[in-house]
């Protein structure tokens, strides 16, 4: 009871925004049940504002802020590097992918990444694209998810003292209410409320260290000259400052990579395009989400270095060890109410932003691109079987997070991995590419995918010398080559060039 008396912001805070939440899904309860088109994208009439914000917080999950964040504990300031790669990434989606994901799906009726895939490249093998494509949804998906829900439930731990299953439960069981409730229009609604609260949240964390030290000279000073030791045990001196002394850059350019790629192959980013309601909203979102996520980035990639400058000897040496624990410590650390109640409600804003985003793709591959792409089925039984796959994929996940297999930083950058490399050669072939064909398509996703894993738990961790070579290079070099080679041999199977007018316009 003293604990709930001691820390009783934190808790009005997040009841409050939990409740909003909650709210929002009751309130597009009713229209998102009208059919799948208002579920799955909320049928296409959401302004450019509510999308951007909603990009922006789907993409800076509780992994950036506190994984992310985290791991510049160990790596130093030189982790920011991994920020800039992301905001690039952020800009090519948009201005690369964006108009035309948004017309061709639009034209094709399109409600989803898959069926995307399938409606495009019209061929023998588009069914068995659109299968391979949500089943590997459902596979890469899970250990995104549980590394956002092993965040969330470490913070709850550090600042609350709440035991890490329950905290998993919380987080999971809140999200995946409201993302039953109002499909697409309360994940996106509620995603720009939690993309503004994120926002501020970045500034008010970045902040933390340099009030805590007395100052932008002395925080400084202090990781500029620390005594602290890395994982490996020898003494750190200067490296927290010094570019790639902890870290190598093949290591920060691979986590850049993976993860950044994600915003150009990843279904719960893209399919934020379907919703844009026109082509002003679509300009504005081109030019604001790059600079909500940018700004954000900076204060929160290399906050981890900064925290040295609150740890002493034995703290830090726990947290280099634990490096998802490192934001949390420093709310705890810096123990003020106002300021811990605000940033756990910003972290539990990321963590659900992103986690409501997936489950949604998740019951929509499961129901919309596995069974009634094996089995049509009625309109009206679509949306309460995608409920349903969204509940049951909740608990695996739930499962997952109690026994995660790695840190959030890993389970992140896998997942994006096995989405850059399976997903984008088809889809920017689908969309610049009319020679691209459906068989270039369905085995460049599979080489990807099967690259990907094979290098990862085949050859990078058996070869020391290959530790740092993340399995998105590879993989991702070797599907688009794929694509081009096997569209190239396979252009008998092009759709008709009437199918082709439809989706390219004339030639």
């Amino acid at each position: 009871m003293s604990g709930l008396l001691q820390n009783w912001p934190i808790l009005l805070s997040l009841a409050v925004y939990l409740a909003g939440c909650l709210g929002v899904g009751w309130y597009f309860q009713k229209r998102a049940s009208r059919g799948a088109s208002d579920y799955y994208v909320a049928k296409r009439q959401v302004p450019g504002w509510v999308v951007s914000l909603a990009f922006f917080s789907t993409f800076a999950s509780t992994n950036t802020y506190i994984g992310q964040a985290g791991e510049a504990f160990a790596a130093g300031l030189s982790w920011a590097w991994v920020g800039v790669f992301w905001t690039i990434f952020c800009m090519v989606s948009w201005l690369l992918l964006g108009p035309r994901l948004r017309a061709q799906t639009a034209g094709l009726h399109s409600l989803t990444l898959p069926d995307y895939f399938d409606f495009r490249y019209k061929s023998s093998l588009s069914k068995a694209t659109r299968m391979l494509a949500a089943f590997t949804i459902l596979f890469a998906t899970i250990w995104y998810m549980a590394g956002i829900a092993k965040g969330c439930a470490h913070l709850l731990e550090s600042v609350l003292g709440t035991p890490y299953v329950w905290g998993a439960f919380a987080i999971l069981g809140f999200t995946c209410l409201y993302t039953v409730m109002g499909g697409m229009y309360s994940v996106l609604w509620t995603d720009a409320i939690q993309g503004m609260i994120m926002f501020v949240v970045a500034l008010v964390m970045g902040a933390i260290p340099f009030v805590y030290a007395g100052g932008v000279d002395e925080l400084m000073t202090r990781i500029a000259h620390t005594s602290h030791v890395t994982a490996q045990g020898a003494a750190m001196g200067d490296g927290l400052v010094t570019f790639c002394s902890l870290v190598s850059f093949t290591y920060v350019l691979g986590i850049g990579l993976s993860v950044g790629m994600k915003q150009i192959a990843e279904p719960r980013c893209l399919v934020r395009f379907y919703s844009v309601d026109n082509a002003k909203s679509m300009r504005f979102a081109m030019t604001w989400t790059p600079v909500f996520l940018g700004f954000s980035l900076v204060c929160v990639m290399g906050l981890g270095a900064l925290v040295h400058g609150m740890a002493n000897e034995q703290e830090a040496a726990y947290l280099i060890g634990h490096t998802d624990e490192v934001v949390g410590f420093m709310l705890a650390k810096f123990d003020n109410q106002a300021v811990s109640a605000l940033c756990m409600t910003g972290l539990f804003a990321a963590g659900m932003s992103s986690l409501a985003s997936v489950m949604l793709i998740v019951g929509t591959a499961a129901v919309g691109d596995i069974w009634h792409a094996w089995k049509p089925m009625a309109e009206d039984r679509i949306v309460p079987r995608t409920k349903v796959a969204i509940a049951l994929y909740a608990v695996l996940v739930f499962a997952a997070t109690v026994h995660p297999p790695a840190g959030v930083v890993e389970l992140t950058s896998f997942s994006g991995a096995v989405f850059a490399a399976g997903f984008f050669p088809a889809i920017f072939g689908g969309l610049y590419l009319r020679w691209g064909t459906g068989h270039g398509a369905f085995w460049s996703m599979l080489i990807g995918m099967a690259t990907t894993i094979l290098w990862r738990f085949g050859v990078r961790y058996q070869f020391p010398s290959l530790r740092d070579v993340h399995e998105i290079l590879p993989a991702f070099c070797l599907s688009f080559a794929a694509y081009l080679a096997i569209s190239a041999a396979t252009q008998r199977s092009r759709p008709d060039e009437a199918h082709l007018r439809a989706v390219f316009g004339p030639q």
